[in-house]
């Protein structure tokens, strides 16, 4: 079957995880915090970003590869965390780390997923990022960083923007608690969508494997406090300073948004930021993540990555555009992955790169990069 004939768009596949997937674990994956202004503020502020295109240029064969930390990536895009991917996908986090290791691109591994680093590091390829949300005990965090340097991930990714838990109330409303407790009205949900049944049935149901191994007994929490918050710090500078001169490699700061962070991040030594309003999960008041890039590009030399309501390689030009280096996908890689299964990560990438190559191709640019130079003013 040809799938872009059947799924040309990440629409299209989003449409049929909609289709495969439990309510409960579709308001997991889908939903955000309070009444989603923030996760629609991302949509709205990437569409009101506009280029001209051009005319007479000839045919241009584009150069898609991008450099970020010393190393040189395929395409300009990454998968971005996800806590408990197994539950969107049985066997989420080995798929997707096959597909970035497959067409060279950079996967992320959640400190809340629902495998380990050493169960995923035989997926992995040599552009695998580990995420740490900061636990609160300094034995765990020296473990944790250990653990993930042995299992082969180079990259360290700090999470600075979850303070406190988000409310999350369509998540809550679904009736989804964590881990995951298959009562009689989720039970109910699961026999309607029997491809994930039968899948989740093979691989059982998931948890947040990392964390169970330190948090012990811990059990019943709501949807969005999980154990993972019994054991987490909210962390300050003298926080990040300790992981900085405890983590033996890059390490790139998640949840930046405002440019006097981003210009003191630099000067305590971090290696890259990461712009991000947590996909309208976590603040619905937080302005659009591309709104803030501007601001960060200029307050900042270190490369910038960027995630929240990315959805088509146009998109990924319009952050090129404003500044950013890499951009990241967390929401659309597991549409993908419920949609399609194995083949869905694949799938995704290729409607990204055929994307971008079709808007480049419009705009006459040779690189991503090149997108600064079609904007429009506004």
């Amino acid at each position: 079957m040809d799938l872009h004939a059947k799924y040309p768009a990440l629409s299209d596949l989003r449409q049929k995880a909609r289709k495969r997937l439990p309510t409960f674990v579709w308001e997991f994956l889908d939903s955000a915090t309070g009444e989603e202004r923030a996760k629609a503020r991302n949509r709205t502020a990437l569409d009101a970003i506009l280029f001209n295109p051009s005319i007479l240029h000839g045919e241009i064969t584009p150069d898609l590869t991008t450099r970020l930390l010393a190393e040189t990536y395929a395409l300009p895009i990454g998968i971005a965390p996800v806590g408990m991917s197994g539950l969107m996908w049985p066997g989420a986090e080995f798929l997707l780390a096959q597909s970035a290791a497959r067409l060279g691109i950079p996967y992320t591994l959640s400190t809340v997923a629902a495998q380990t680093p050493e169960e995923v590091a035989p997926h992995i390829g040599p552009h695998a990022w580990f995420q740490l949300y900061p636990p609160r005990d300094i034995d765990i965090r020296k473990d944790m960083l250990a653990r993930a340097k042995r299992a082969g991930f180079s990259t360290l990714v700090l999470t600075v923007d979850l303070p406190a838990a988000s409310r999350r109330e369509r998540q809550v409303r679904s009736g989804l608690t964590t881990p995951p407790r298959l009562t009689p009205r989720l039970m109910w949900q699961v026999a309607q969508r029997p491809a994930w049944a039968l899948a989740t049935l093979r691989h059982g149901m998931p948890r947040m494997r990392l964390i169970d191994e330190y948090a012990g007994n811990l059990t019943g929490l709501g949807s969005t406090a999980h154990a993972g918050y019994q054991l987490r710090a909210a962390p300050d500078w003298d926080y990040y300073k300790w992981v900085r001169d405890h983590w033996d490699g890059p390490l790139i700061i998640k949840g930046v948004m405002r440019a006097e962070d981003a210009a003191r991040l630099e000067t305590e030594g971090a290696d890259a930021i990461w712009v991000s309003n947590h996909a309208g999960r976590q603040f619905d008041a937080a302005p659009a993540s591309i709104s803030a890039l501007p601001a960060i590009r200029a307050a900042t030399s270190l490369p910038l990555v960027i995630d929240s309501g990315f959805e088509t390689g146009l998109d990924i030009l319009r952050a090129k555009a404003l500044g950013a280096d890499l951009v990241m996908l967390g929401r659309g890689f597991h549409y993908a992955l419920a949609a399609l299964g194995q083949a869905g990560p694949d799938h995704l990438i290729d409607i990204l790169r055929k994307d971008l190559e079709a808007n480049m191709g419009q705009m006459g640019l040779k690189t991503p990069s090149d997108a600064r130079n079609a904007l429009v003013d506004h």
